[in-house]
């Protein structure tokens, strides 16, 4: 099974990513996680992408693209991957193509997380940490009485400074001008199937699984 995860912030995507690695045995791969490994370990991958960041630049498609060839070719990635949240842009796209290529592989499937801008502004400006616990939670769709316990325990819900309106409305801006296309690119090539991302995370899982023709 080798699939990408597409979808606006908010939609769930790593949710059901990581659900899916647990049950099929293919692992989730992120692209933030592999640059923070490799600078983390000191590959030869991570020493140029911590250059290039101390340089306060963003790290090249180049270097990205060379970094999940690699992943790909890890023992775990044997069985297939789940990409998520790359590609973000047409360009990554292509580069994801030719790295596929260069290995014999193709994608199975491209997943859209299909989620309304009405529930994803919830989800996101909802958002909040327990800061006695830890725990994440939402203030629009958590249990009562999972907030309440986070009170009861002495803790604060928290936000993030980056969870305000202004900020999300320009992270989903920004999806729709660089990330959105992707979802004609796929569909153009009979990979794309969509699912309905709202509801239980289950319920979504059900129907990303039964998308897959998992049984």
């Amino acid at each position: 099974m080798r699939i990408v995860m597409l979808g606006a912030p908010g939609s769930g995507k790593g949710t059901q990513a990581k659900l899916l690695e647990s049950d099929r045995g293919v692992p989730q791969i992120s692209t933030g996680d592999l640059l923070r490994t490799a600078v983390a370990e000191g590959t030869e991958l991570g020493l140029i992408a911590r250059a290039v960041m101390e340089a306060g630049e963003l790290v090249s498609d180049a270097i990205v693209s060379a970094m999940i060839k690699e992943r790909f070719g890890a023992a775990d990635a044997a069985g297939g991957f789940i990409l998520d949240g790359y590609p973000r842009t047409l360009a990554q796209a292509e580069d994801l193509n030719g790295v596929l290529g260069e290995l014999g592989l193709e994608l199975d499937a491209v997943i859209l997380m299909d989620v309304s801008t009405g529930v994803l502004m919830k989800r996101l400006t909802g958002r909040r940490t327990c800061s006695k616990t830890g725990k994440l939670l939402n203030i629009y769709f958590s249990p009562p009485e999972e907030l309440a316990a986070c009170r009861d325990a002495g803790g604060e819900l928290l936000r993030r400074d980056d969870d305000n309106e202004e900020a999300i409305a320009n992270r989903l801006a920004v999806y729709e001008r660089q990330t959105a296309p992707l979802i004609d690119y796929y569909r153009g090539r009979g990979l794309l199937k969509t699912v309905a991302a709202e509801g239980a995370v289950d319920e979504i899982q059900a129907r990303l699984r039964s998308a897959l023709g998992l049984a």
